[in-house]
């Protein structure tokens, strides 16, 4: 199995904001107990490149699969990476972060919102398309461009949760990023169980969904 068909598997990629080292390993556990194996560490969270590496080392065994989010230049993707990041988030299309993740082996992941700035990303060598932030415009808009680019993959973020995931996996979404919804910012003994108790009802929501 690829390492994009491994991200993609469950249909779900945690967006992490905010976390700390000391509580990374518990937020990983949780999630993967819940059928979600992709974390992304988006890098303005303090200490994100030791975040990065703590996933990295002490989740490598669980399958778990880390990479950097919100990465707006090749310097800060390749500090990502040599952390340990296997792919790289991007807000927004920058050619030079796209070819560097690459040159690197891991998986780029750009965000792009216009038909455009979508093929722009996909022929610059991106692997996957984020399109965000997708609440502005609903489901219907990936159907939409899928008619036009069906050869290219697309993920969603921005305003997903249990309400319209379904809707965005039917509208031809391979994958969705989740945020706050999925991991909140203080995280207990409590949080830790309903972020597995999310985590397995979005997983089995996107497999419904696929089916």
């Amino acid at each position: 199995m690829s390492l994009l068909e491994q991200i993609t598997e469950s249909g779900i990629v945690a967006v992490i904001r905010g976390s700390k080292p000391e509580n990374i390993v518990e937020i990983g556990k949780a999630l993967r107990e819940g059928g979600v194996k992709a974390l992304e560490i988006t890098v303005e969270t303090p200490r994100a490149m030791s975040i990065i590496e703590k996933v990295a080392i002490e989740l490598e065994n669980d399958d778990v699969i880390v990479g950097a989010g919100t990465v707006l230049d090749p310097e800060t993707a390749r500090a990502a990476i040599l952390s340990g990041a296997r792919f790289v988030f991007s807000p927004t299309v920058n050619a030079e972060t796209i070819k560097l993740s690459k040159r690197y082996g891991v998986l780029s992941i750009p965000g792009a919102f216009t038909p455009t700035e979508i093929l722009t990303a996909y022929e610059n060598g991106a692997d996957l398309i984020k399109v965000f932030p997708a609440n502005t415009v609903g489901p219907s808009y990936i159907k939409n461009i899928k008619g036009p680019l069906p050869h290219i993959p697309l993920m969603v973020t921005g305003g997903i949760d249990l309400a319209n995931a379904a809707d965005y996996i039917k509208a031809g979404a391979v994958g969705l990023g989740v945020g706050s919804t999925l991991v909140p910012a203080t995280i207990n003994e409590e949080a830790l169980h309903s972020i597995t108790d999310k985590a397995k009802k979005f997983v089995e929501t996107v497999k419904l969904a696929r089916e």
